[in-house]
């Protein structure tokens, strides 16, 4: 008997992919239900939107959902010298985990910082193509838009071969991408933190001169189109003032 879908993951928007390039798929806007809302990190200018200190390790991280149950599987917590993080495993899977940002105020914290390493690249992957777009790591910030047509949003790819600064779009232009690493880290299994000024990225990339309201991050460790696996891990989702 097919499990009815939570309302969290109902209203998730539909994952559907154009010219296979993935669309994010993240609420359309802020709900009172999110497990946790942001809260400020010690003496620094960063609030938390999510260190995975509260989600149980072994289990699908708490706040987030997804479209279809089956990608729970592919995104669990971990914990390694004393940090949790949403470790990603996909086999042949092509699918997002995303969570509301409630409280996140991109006028006054325009970065988003985290920190990802890639463990395994999908084989033969170019985000460029297709017929070959997986990614070991990708990171969404998205925007409410259309109930129908789904978010706009900017993503950030890690790619084994496409040279960085690479941009590509997805979904009629509302999906804005931008290659952030390429190929592996210098030191096998290293973090690396990235800090990126969303605000002005969404608003130069859809040229748009408002601030827009942050709906959502979301992750994507996928391996559908290559038909491979892929592998990675994300840490410390924060919003900064600069």
């Amino acid at each position: 008997m097919a499990r009815t879908p939570s309302p969290l993951a109902r209203r998730l928007l539909s994952f559907h992919r154009v010219r296979g390039l993935a669309l994010v798929a993240l609420l359309a806007a802020a709900a009172l239900m999110v497990a946790r809302a942001a809260q400020p990190a010690p003496a620094s200018d960063c609030i938390v939107l999510d260190d995975f200190s509260r989600s149980t390790v072994g289990a699908f991280p708490a706040g987030w959902a997804v479209r279809k149950e089956e990608a729970k599987s592919v995104y669990r917590v971990r914990e390694e010298g004393g940090r949790r993080f949403l470790a990603a495993v996909s086999r042949g899977l092509g699918i997002q985990a995303g969570r509301e940002t409630e409280g996140w105020n991109l006028a006054t914290h325009p970065v988003l910082a985290w920190s990802w390493r890639p463990l395994e690249f999908p084989k033969g992957s170019d985000e460029r193509e297709s017929a070959t777009n997986d990614s070991a790591l990708a990171v969404y910030m998205a925007v409410p838009y259309s109930k129908v047509r789904g978010p706009k949003a900017v993503k950030y790819v890690w790619s084994e071969r496409v040279p960085v600064g690479t941009r590509l779009s997805s979904n009629s232009g509302l999906t804005q991408v931008r290659v952030l690493r390429t190929g592996h880290p210098a030191a096998k299994g290293a973090w690396v933190e990235e800090r990126v000024n969303v605000r002005d990225e969404w608003k130069a990339a859809f040229k748009e001169s408002d601030t827009p309201k942050a709906g959502g991050i979301a992750v994507l460790t996928d391996a559908d189109d290559t038909s491979s696996s892929a592998a990675g891990d994300y840490a410390d989702f924060r919003a900064c003032r600069g």
